[in-house]
């Protein structure tokens, strides 16, 4: 392409991370004409284990910088430690303290990502962001930007950027939504990129492939206190060994003899207690949710039926979705569901295409505030 092309092209900064998808993406992106500018946010890691983040490695910073020599773009690292601490850690424990079982990266995409990443294309002077999801945005005929599962159905990641406003989504490009993973690393291995062969981790970030128990160990040494264990009705029937061990709909781990298994269905941070049910008592129709994002900025009605997703690896479940404001709806599915989980992230889909997403507060058999 030509000089004079390629100077038409609006400028657009690319998320890299070291990994095969974003490199990729950076590099459709310059075969495209755009011109590149590869940034790297360096996210804060526990102290002594940073060579152990998967987002920023000195290794994986590395080979970033590998990649944009080898596509000729330039590339900056941004220290986002301070922010991402306060704003993803700090949530992290803070929720885990409140009995909810949280998931912080759909929260980095919000705030840490696309949040400072935007901004920091606007100072280069830029007009896009553009990273390594496998999902898709479509603008409409009305000027709005929808948000789309990525073709490939084992890769779509639409769910984690179901939390962005149309004001990011319309400064977004998705270069992989309409490839597969097995398309990307063969692009990258034509392309010799140091990237090509890189494994994935399904880990956060910043637990340095270690296990989310025992950075709460670590980090929130109140919930490591021992507690009752009690059954709906108030019964004592055991002790737990804290409540950071458990989550809902846990079956493993409870150590008591009784004439049926037993589940967690609720964790209650405040008495320390930790409460359990039978199977019947732990499935649930109704859910509440709240802090509701709508991708089109508004809900398509206040009652309409909907396919939901209620965590990142969950299949879509079938129901009815009932807005009680703005910001908070209610959904009555169809069969009855084991792990609706408070503090969770709930996504709605009306086919492809993603509606919205907000906190799960919890269901029916609970009290939701």
């Amino acid at each position: 392409m030509s000089s004079q092309a390629n100077h038409l092209m609006p400028t657009v900064v690319v998320g890299m991370s070291g990994g095969v998808d974003s490199s990729v993406a950076a590099a459709i992106l310059a075969g495209q004409g755009y011109p590149v500018i590869g940034v790297m946010l360096r996210l804060w890691s526990e102290p002594g284990a940073e060579d152990s983040n998967r987002c920023c490695t000195p290794d994986a910073m590395s080979i970033a910088r590998r990649v944009c020599a080898k596509l000729d773009i330039s590339f900056y690292a941004i220290d986002a430690q301070e922010v991402f601490y306060q704003e993803i850690v700090e949530f992290f424990l803070s929720e885990y303290k409140k009995g909810r079982t949280p998931n912080p990266c759909i929260r980095c995409n919000n705030l840490i990502r696309w949040g400072i990443l935007l901004k920091v294309a606007g100072d280069m002077g830029a007009e896009y962001l553009a990273t390594g999801h496998y999902a898709r945005i479509i603008k409409t005929e009305n000027g709005l930007f929808e948000l789309y599962k990525g073709l490939d159905p084992e890769k779509d990641q639409s769910y984690v950027l179901s939390g962005l406003k149309q004001s990011q989504i319309s400064k977004t490009l998705l270069p992989l939504g309409e490839l597969t993973k097995s398309q990307v690393r063969e692009i990258a291995k034509q392309l010799g990129l140091a990237s090509a062969k890189r494994p994935e981790s399904q880990d956060l970030c910043f637990l340095g492939g270690g296990d989310y128990r025992d950075f709460l160990r670590r980090n929130t040494p109140d919930l490591e206190q021992p507690g009752r264990i009690m059954d709906q009705r108030g019964n004592i029937l055991g002790d737990h060994n804290g409540l950071s061990n458990y989550t809902i709909g846990q079956r493993k781990g409870l150590r008591i003899a009784y004439s049926e298994p037993l589940y967690v269905i609720r964790i209650d941070t405040a008495l320390n207690t930790l409460f359990v049910g039978t199977l019947s008592e732990l499935g649930s129709q109704i859910m509440y949710v709240g802090e509701m994002n709508w991708i089109p900025d508004r809900y398509p009605a206040t009652k309409f039926r909907s396919e939901v997703k209620i965590r990142y690896r969950s299949q879509l479940f079938p129901g009815m979705v009932e807005v009680i404001d703005p910001f908070r709806i209610r959904v009555i599915f169809d069969h009855p569901l084991r792990d609706i989980t408070p503090g969770q992230i709930a996504c709605l889909f009306d086919n492809d295409r993603v509606l919205g997403s907000g906190v799960i507060l919890g269901s029916a058999s609970e009290e939701v505030k």
